[in-house]
């Protein structure tokens, strides 16, 4: 079977992934000053954070259109067996919605909802990848992926509720509390919908080390083959001692490091940390 697969932008893989593995890439939107710019193509994470340095409110997002992705898809179909698109959760955002609308014009097109964000999309893009090498069948592929989505873990620990708060995603009190205290929210995804979880205090790499340890010890119930380490800007000591964290409590047999894209930087800001896995 001849299979291609595509992928949101906010699935977070490193561009060496994406080549390596022939992943197409369809850029959700990024709005600034009313303008809308194509994620990863036309504005950068360092943009949105120097953007907001300037005192500005953080960016919003936008999804990709249905116009979008039957382009892509109507270019696609033609010369595969089958396209199976990969998208962000569509609690989050309306590009699931967007992808099979485009879908249902093309009889071998599959939208698959990972449930997902981030590098959590991300392990569900490598597990398609992963079987279309396997020689199977795209419905067989979809069907594999759609149990897969229950089973990533995703979250992430934030350094500082600023972007949250100025998002109107938290409240002034909240996030005045959580400075106040040195709290270091978790944001965690479940059923496909964030919520907060727990909330560490201490210094952001105190916190970072509690996090890897309540997340990865003691548990035999982790698939081994990869954990993805995706942060917004950090300094390169704080990755490398949750990378050692990682390595003693997890067995991964990789352990990759990933920039996180424009949509997490919008939305949490510099200073983000998170630890995306999957369950046996």
């Amino acid at each position: 079977m001849k299979i291609k697969i595509t992928a949101d932008s906010t699935c977070d893989l490193s561009e060496e992934l994406i080549v390596e593995n022939d992943i197409e890439i369809l850029p959700l939107y990024v709005v600034k000053d009313g303008v809308s710019y194509r994620d990863g193509l036309e504005i950068t994470p360092q943009d949105i954070f120097d953007y907001v340095a300037q005192g500005n409110d953080p960016c919003k997002t936008a999804a990709v259109s249905v116009a979008d992705y039957s382009a892509c898809f109507s270019r696609l179909s033609p010369a595969y067996d089958a396209v199976i698109h990969i998208n962000i959760s569509a609690e989050f955002s309306s590009c699931y919605q967007n992808a099979c609308l485009a879908a249902q014009q093309f009889p071998n097109v599959y939208a698959v909802d990972s449930r997902n964000l981030s590098t959590g999309s991300g392990h569900v893009v490598m597990e398609a990848v992963r079987l279309s090498q396997m020689g199977l069948a795209g419905q067989d592929i979809v069907r594999r992926l759609e149990d897969l989505s229950g089973r990533v873990e995703a979250s992430f620990v934030i350094d500082s509720l600023e972007y949250l708060h100025k998002g109107g995603r938290c409240s002034s009190l909240a996030a005045l509390g959580a400075n106040l205290l040195n709290l270091k929210p978790c944001i965690e995804v479940v059923d496909g919908k964030m919520k907060v979880g727990k909330k560490y205090r201490g210094s952001f790499d105190k916190s970072l080390l509690s996090y890897v340890k309540e997340r990865l010890g003691g548990r035999n119930d982790l698939w081994g083959d990869r954990i993805f380490i995706t942060h917004t800007p950090c300094e390169a000591k704080t990755v490398e001692a949750v990378k050692k964290a990682v390595k003693q409590y997890g067995g991964f047999r990789q352990i990759i490091e990933t920039e996180a894209g424009c949509t997490i930087s919008s939305h949490c800001g510099p200073h983000t940390l998170g630890i995306l896995f999957i369950r046996k």
